[in-house]
């Protein structure tokens, strides 16, 4: 049976199971990220419900078309698949709901005739604004022809300076709280982006109208926001419209508001533009300065484009002539003394060149440009070819006829859907409108095709789908974007020169590649796109899927053979429960979903920053500029809306973020290729219905059937019950493999693709400071069969050192020898050298020696590396691509240990030398077996029963997580986890035996690391105390990047309308209060993160100096085999130098100025005061120290080994 008959059937079967009983109405469920909540009534204010009221109204005529058009299609005649089959709604009720449909339609049409029409103007909404204050009113001009005079403007815009109190409307209940109702957020987030989208799109008279509605309305006018009235303004200033500009900052002013920096800018801006009279710049000027601003601050504070700050700088010397801007500062330098060697111009230093000449180098930066302006990438599927039978043949035929039958309508639907929204946005509502045009429309339609093309066969939830497209969609507009300017030409000019420090043919001093690309010239100030929010994303990518299912249709005809050719939908919307949520999916028609299967189309669609990049990466300069080309990757990866980290990197000096910058460019210089013997024998297996233990998934055709395919007559509630169960855990597995082997495929297809090409791996960071590479599929982050695919793409000669650390890097693959000494296994791969020759001249048909590693890929890479190297003639000089590994042992309590200066918790951790490995999860382990003897002696019986089970591997998962914040309940789901994995244990005692364990394993850490364990309760203390004075964590790791904990108080949005209302549920707006629990629960283990990531970019800047190759993963340090020796001293240098800094008490002297200083409490409660006066004592009470020596560090051979 088939997997797709397979699961037709299932769902028939799994409809008979329920019980008869009244029928239910589906509700949304929303889940991004892991944060989701069931949909709940509440409340709104009487402001929520106007704008609700108003917005929801206006989506209903398409609610109603999409959703008559899928009844009127079900209704025609019955579908012949089990799995489509609804109920029919009563024919009148259809026939009216066809009548109304046929009068909406007309309105459609004179609406979309109206859009044309508007579309050709040039200039409207020219009305004047509604100012409520009586004193501002008076200045405002009027001319019954509607044209006013430039002299008249002038005199408003210097009656508007004037600081005199208007009087604004009494806020309501909600403007006067800190933490802002989510729905009145979420509006102020849509007008605000929206106003943002017609600056952008040249919508300006829409803009314009909408914010002049929302003025003249008391209770709409409470929404604006300053941030609002200058996008506005700024906008028309760069067009030079003094008219609009004067009623804008009229209109502000009304509002209540005070004008800041960017307002005073854009009206100077359009000043300048218009050679304004100098009685009104000066006038502008000295109310400037008046508020605090000066003119130099235009210049310094504020991120202008060339062509404005231009404009801005002609006004204010036209007024001043003798001013002048402020000089350029030099380029800010680096002074942590932690960086200082690195930075030093005296010295030796090495960088490394890439094996590519200049001229390889420039071939290849065309090809990425190319591939980054088509937005996206196509890859060749490796799944098995099928036989191109008359039935292949056909299939692929009617895909391409439907395809341009859709493209059509697909562009119709859309002129129809701008048609619509631009009508509503005339009448002031913020709609969709300016987001529909930042791409063409055959842009929009050409996604909207890829997206219908990659839809799995069991449906995309409705949410992750909307957050996709929009996601594309703001990514390729500010490709886009960057494509209208001048970016383009001088990015291809700095480039061409930047690869002339890295070619390997060229002479340029050496160099680190951010200084030397800041050397090129001048960085653009280009301002920056602010991320549009969740809410906003999901709104227009709610909107494209709507349009998606609106009018992709397919001839009944395709179902069964005697069907009509009438049209039906290829999409469905359907509601699926998700553990136990209840989430709303589209999901293809079976018979499109066949269509595809047989077709077997070879090609996969990819976003351009999906896939590794053709040549260097771009330095990262900022915290906006870096990676890639054109795509804009964030410096610091965090959900979607969440502004937080940006507003802290933003802040920082520029020099604070070097090390940060220059470490990620160095990891992303990396050149890789794929390793192509390996992947021939992962892609026979992954073509031959793979193989789960090798981490190849098999295909979804081998997942578990029921037992039985329906119920047997007669069945019992009970049975039926337990045959529902059984389906559900099939279905869940089918899902899971489906999934799994989506992965894989995606993996293997990237590495076909980039068999025979050079290729690199930019990298940003999370909140803590940990790196990571860009291109989600492929990469050496991902599994052991993602790790075994990967090779350095420039081999260095293996040395006289370099075959003794490969074979040592292969006996660490196996898992085999982890308590022995260095020098015994190299004799143990001696020894076995025969199975080492065996795996990798017949890895598939020899002994299979390799498959029964830990991490079998990548031990037969290494086993084919050993055998090439002890073939050569000279095994010295045979050339090596492959990565070698120095892995931490327990390296989150290694760090603790060092903090603690904790002696015994150091030598259980390998940070004191020693002749042998220490193994701290088999010491803790034999510590816990001592508990049980005891407890066994005493009659216990679970300690009893625990006899011979208690080992490392039962121990090993708690014992590493308890220093990343693990909770008890965390650790005894850990071990309860490993007891069910042991045939012979006796089930009926897992849940008692995992409580015991997790409570003895707690405790041995507690004696062997007492140190570690009071610098946690430091930790938590501080965190707990800090969040509930109503502040998140923050802190500034070694090398200055800044951290900021985003766990707050989770908000409920809804996103009303159309097939579903969405409901989803952030904990990252910083707007509310944090979560207490998170805050305090994630504090150490991220401040351990943070600790670990600042000692991997030394170690990587260190060893970059020398001339090293260096990746790494997390605590897992690569370079090449030669190079092992180097990197260890250098790891274990800036280990002991990382630690000699006085971390905690630098930690405690930030905490206490950032949280307790004057200025922080003079706003709190005197509850919260009292909080502050506890956390100021628990700050001054640092955990004491041991005696440990870090210098032994230094001669440690297995800190990291």
């Amino acid at each position: 049976m088939s997997a797709l008959s397979w699961t037709r059937g299932a769902a028939a079967f799994g409809r008979s199971l329920h019980f008869p009983g009244r029928r239910c109405h589906a509700s949304e469920e929303g889940i991004l990220g892991g944060l989701c909540s069931l949909r709940r009534r509440s409340a709104a204010s009487p402001c929520e419900q106007v704008v609700q009221k108003e917005w929801g109204h206006a989506e209903l005529l398409e609610v109603l078309e999409a959703r008559v058009r899928q009844l009127q299609a079900e209704s025609m005649s019955e579908v012949g698949v089990k799995e489509v089959k609804t109920d029919q709604p009563p024919q009148s009720h259809s026939s009216r709901w066809a009548k109304k449909l046929e009068r909406e339609k007309r309105v459609k049409q004179k609406r979309q005739e109206e859009f044309f029409d508007y579309e050709k103007q040039t200039v409207g909404f020219d009305r004047e604004p509604v100012i409520w204050s009586g004193k501002l009113a008076s200045y405002l001009p009027h001319s019954k022809k509607g044209s006013v005079q430039e002299k008249q403007l002038a005199r408003t815009l210097q009656a508007a300076l004037k600081k005199f109190g208007s009087h604004p409307i009494e806020p309501k209940a909600w403007m006067k709280t800190k933490v802002m109702e989510p729905q009145i957020l979420l509006l102020q987030q849509k007008l605000l982006t929206f106003f943002k989208c017609c600056a952008c799109t040249g919508h300006l008279p829409l803009a314009y109208h909408v914010l002049a509605s929302h003025h003249a309305h008391r209770d709409k006018r409470l929404l604006l926001t300053l941030d609002m009235y200058n996008a506005v303004m700024l906008a028309w200033a760069r067009k030079g419209s003094f008219k609009e500009v004067v009623y804008v900052f009229l209109m502000m002013k009304d509002a209540g508001f005070s004008p800041d920096l960017w307002s005073y800018a854009a009206a100077l801006q359009c000043m300048g533009r218009r050679d304004q009279d100098v009685c009104t710049i000066q006038r502008c000027l000295k109310q400037m300065r008046a508020e605090g601003f000066q003119p130099q601050l235009l210049f310094t504070d504020l991120v202008l484009e060339e062509e404005d700050r231009a404009a801005v700088l002609r006004a204010v010397v036209r007024a001043e002539p003798a001013f002048s801007p402020p000089p350029q500062a030099p380029n800010p330098v680096n002074t942590s003394t932690l960086l200082k060697e690195v930075y030093a111009k005296e010295g030796p230093v090495s960088y490394p060149k890439l094996h590519l000449p200049l001229d390889t180098l420039q071939e290849l930066f065309h090809q990425q440009l190319n591939v980054e302006l088509s937005s996206h990438v196509s890859v060749q599927s490796v799944e098995k070819a099928p036989v191109m039978t008359r039935e292949v043949i056909e299939a692929r035929k009617t895909l391409k006829a439907l395809r341009r039958q859709w493209e059509v309508e697909l562009l119709r639907v859309l002129q129809q859907t701008k048609a619509t929204t631009a009508h509503q946005a005339h009448e002031g509502q913020p709609t969709l409108y300016p987001f529909l045009c930042l791409l063409s429309e055959g842009e929009y339609v050409s996604m909207l095709m890829q997206v219908l093309q990659a839809l799995p066969a069991q449906g995309e939830p409705l949410l992750y789908l909307a957050h996709n497209l929009g996601l594309r969609v703001l990514n390729r507009y500010l490709v886009k974007q960057k494509q209208a300017t001048d970016h383009l030409q001088k990015l291809q000019q700095q480039y061409s020169q930047y690869l002339r420090l890295l070619a390997s043919d060229s002479q340029v001093a050496p160099c680190l590649p951010r200084v030397y690309w800041e050397s090129l010239g001048p960085q653009e100030a280009a301002p920056q796109q602010q991320p549009w929010s969740l809410a906003v994303l999901l709104q227009l990518g709610k909107q494209l899927a709507e349009l998606l299912v609106q009018a992709v249709q397919m001839p009944r005809s395709l179902v069964s053979p005697e069907g009509s050719h009438r049209l039906i939908p290829v999409l469905y919307h359907v509601y699926s429960f998700r553990s136990y949520r209840q989430v709303g999916m589209l999901k293809p028609h079976p018979a499109f979903a066949q269509l595809l299967e047989t077709a077997a189309e070879p090609t996969l669609i990819f976003e351009t920053t999906e896939v590794p990049m053709l040549c260097p990466p771009r330095p990262w300069t900022s915290p906006h500029a870096g990676a890639y080309l054109l795509s804009s990757p964030k410096l610091m990866r965090t959900v979607e809306g969440s502004t937080q980290h940006q507003r802290l990197l933003d802040g920082c000096p520029p020099a604070q973020l070097h090390g940060a910058l220059d470490a990620l460019t160095q990891l992303g210089n990396c050149a890789w290729r794929v390793n192509g013997r390996v992947l021939d024998l992962v892609l026979q297996i992954f073509r031959d219905k793979g193989c789960a233990r090798l981490g190849v998934p098999p295909p979804r055709s081998e997942a578990p059937l029921p037992t039985q395919q329906d119920p047997p007559p007669y069945s019992t509630p009970a049975h039926k019950a337990d045959l529902r169960k059984e389906l559900a855990r099939c279905l869940k597995t089918a899902r899971e493999m489906h999934s799994l082997r989506s992965e894989a495929l995606y993996r293997l297809s990237l590495a076909q693709h980039l068999r025979h090409r050079i290729f690199w791996l930019p990298h940003n960071m999370d909140f803590r400071g940990r790196t990571y590479p860009c291109p989600p599929h492929f990469n050496h982050l991902g599994s052991d069969l993602a790790r075994a695919l990967l090779e350095f793409a420039e081999g260095k000669p293996l040395g006289p050192k370099g075959l003794e650390w490969l074979k040592i890097h292969l006996v660490n693959l196996t898992g085999l020898k982890k308590r022995d000494s260095l020098r015994m296994r190299v004799a143990f791969a001696d020894e076995i050298m025969e199975e080492i020759l065996d795996s990798a001249d017949n890895p598939l048909t020899g002994r299979k020696w390799w498959m029964e590693a830990d991490e079998p890929w990548q031990t037969l890479a290494c086993c084919m590396e050993v055998a090439k190297a002890v073939r050569s003639p000279d095994p010295a000089a045979y050339v090596s691509h492959l990565p070698v590994h120095q892995d931490g042992s327990c390296n989150g309590l290694q760090h603790y240990a060092a903090l603690g200066r904790d002696s015994a918790g150091a030598a259980s951790v390998n940070l004191k030398p020693s002749d042998i490995p220490q193994d701290v999860y088999r010491e803790v382990a034999a510590q816990v077996e001592e508990f049980r003897q005891q407890d066994a002696k005493k009659g216990l019986q679970v300690a009893q029963v625990l006899e011979g089970f208690i080992s490392r591997k039962v121990v090993k998962q708690t014992v590493m997580t308890v220093v990343y914040g693990v909770t008890r309940y965390g650790g005894r789901m850990q071990i309860e986890k490993r007891l069910r994995e042991l045939s012979d244990f006796p089930q009926e005692f897992v849940w008692e035996a995992s409580h015991y364990l997790v409570h003895q394993v707690f405790k041995s850490l507690q004696e062997m690391f007492s140190s570690t364990r009071a610098i946690q309760q430091w930790l938590t203390e501080s965190a707990n105390l800090i969040s509930h004075a109503g502040w998140p964590v923050e802190w500034v790791t070694p090398l200055g990047i800044p951290i900021i904990q985003p766990y707050h108080r989770e908000v409920k949005v809804q996103i009303k309308g159309g097939i579903q209302s969405i409901t989803f549920t952030s904990s990252v707006d910083g707007t509310q209060k944090p979560n207490t629990l998170k805050q305090k629960n994630g504090f150490p283990p991220n401040f351990i993160h943070s600790l670990d990531s600042s000692h991997m970019m030394l170690t990587a800047l260190h060893c970059y100096r020398k001339g090293l190759t260096f990746v790494s993963v997390h605590d897992c340090f690569w370079t090449h085999a030669t190079d092992i020796p180097v990197m260890n001293e250098v790891c274990r240098q800036q280990f002991v130098r990382l630690h000699s800094q006085p971390i905690l008490e630098d930690l405690s002297v930030f905490l206490d100025e950032r949280f307790c200083s004057d200025s922080s409490i003079a706003s709190l409660k005197p509850a919260d005061r009292t909080l502050v006066t506890k956390l100021q004592e628990t700050l001054q009470s640092l955990p004491e120290k041991g005696t440990f020596d870090l210098e032994q560090v230094m001669r440690s051979t297995y800190f990291f080994s």
